[in-house]
């Protein structure tokens, strides 16, 4: 048996995403608690956005684990996924509001080069 270790939202994002930045700015505003995983550095959750975005790199994907269920959404609008943390997870709600305007990660950027193998 596994202690419950309360709700978490999981933020799946990439530099550069306008609606990443859109949804961070509005999750920080309100204070709700999430954990942001940027996909380009992991490939396991580039993997994980793959799998339930339809073989798409859409983002932001957010997961909702509360309890013993987990929601998924791809690219859900904020003030809705703030009502549904809000309802839902109210343990979220806590968290500091910032309001920083825009953040480096989210300008612009091209995705990083995959490596090249070396030549024979």
């Amino acid at each position: 048996m596994t202690a419950d270790t309360g709700p978490e939202l999981v933020v799946y994002r990439r530099p550069g995403c306008p609606f990443c930045a859109r949804l961070r700015r509005a999750l920080n505003s309100n204070g709700i608690v999430h954990r942001e995983v940027d996909i380009w550095q992991d490939p396991e959750a580039a993997a994980f956005v793959r799998k339930v975005a339809d073989g798409n790199e859409t983002v932001p994907t957010v997961v909702l684990k509360n309890g013993g269920s987990e929601r998924t959404w791809v690219n859900p609008r904020p003030k809705w996924l703030i009502s549904v943390v809000t309802t839902e997870a109210p343990a979220l709600t806590g968290g500091p509001r910032s309001y920083w305007p825009i953040r480096r990660d989210d300008l612009p950027r091209p995705r990083p080069a995959a490596p090249t193998p070396p030549a024979n």
